[in-house]
């Protein structure tokens, strides 16, 4: 039984130079057997109902701007996997879920970056599921508890940020002082891990509410939102209204354990810290 991962994945460049964040990613995939294919949960797929890619061969998507020419010239040609995709969707479908199939969008930045550090040979098959940031985080846990059994064969990886105001980041890009930021970014990152630890899911799903810093961390919440697909897939529902499965999803409960895999900040305001779910 595969764990589940969030990472957050930081800027695109990344993908030239790993960084500690990078290796950190490496180490991990390197640690796990070899999955049969890898489902990637990116913030930088954003629709308004579940969307599961079945492209067979995905092209790489360079979805961002302002970066080194070179970046735009990376590939990363791992194949898709159309038959796990099938079988990613029909999941959510039992568990009542409207699922579209997309049979034409590639890998966005969210996707190739960390798994060019995490499978840099391209081999292992990898396909998408997108986010519904209007539904928030009780939807997306829903979605990981329907697809728990999915960990039996594929490594579910959700592509996020603990952090995520990308305003102050820039700001703070350009030089300008933001008072608090950092302090404030620290403290979400330090709430998200306590609650993660002490398996407090419903205050993690309502985490606007109940954190002091949590709204200033995600001004929109598209980049934590992967988050609770990896969370609900690993720990099997417990937790959340006492729902143990999703319209008779078949739920594979784990043993509820979070582990901090990496640490760190970037731009003062982009926590980085990685989780493991098990």
């Amino acid at each position: 039984m595969f764990p589940t991962l969030f990472l957050s994945h930081g800027s695109p460049l990344h993908a030239q130079v790993a960084g500690a964040a990078g290796k950190a990613w490496a180490a991990m995939a390197a640690a796990l057997p070899r999955p049969q294919a890898v489902l990637m949960v990116s913030a930088h797929w954003e629709t308004a109902r579940p969307t599961v890619s079945v492209v067979a061969t995905p092209e790489t998507i360079h979805d961002f701007g302002g970066f080194p020419e070179a970046l735009y010239k990376i590939r990363y040609p791992a194949p898709g996997a159309p038959a796990e995709a099938e079988q990613t969707a029909s999941m959510l479908e039992r568990a009542g879920f409207v699922v579209t199939r997309d049979a034409v969008r590639g890998l966005d930045h969210g996707a190739w970056v960390p798994l060019r550090n995490m499978y840099p040979q391209a081999d292992v098959p990898v396909f998408q599921l997108s986010v519904q940031t209007a539904l928030g985080p009780r939807h997306h846990w829903q979605l990981g508890v329907a697809l728990s059994a999915l960990r039996e064969s594929c490594l579910i990886v959700a592509s996020g940020h603990v952090t995520h105001n990308l305003r102050e980041a820039m700001q703070v890009m350009r030089g300008v002082q933001m008072p608090g930021a950092q302090t404030s970014a620290l403290a979400f990152g330090e709430w998200l891990h306590a609650r993660l630890t002490s398996h407090d899911i419903e205050a993690l799903l309502d985490y606007r509410q109940r954190s002091a810093d949590g709204a200033r961390a995600h001004p929109t919440e598209e980049h934590l939102l992967p988050l609770y697909v990896a969370l609900g897939a690993a720990m099997g529902g417990v937790g959340a209204d006492g729902v143990n499965g999703v319209n008779g999803a078949n739920v594979v409960k784990g043993r509820g354990s979070a582990t901090r895999i990496y640490q760190g900040i970037e731009w003062q305001t982009l926590v980085m810290d990685a989780y493991r779910f098990d």
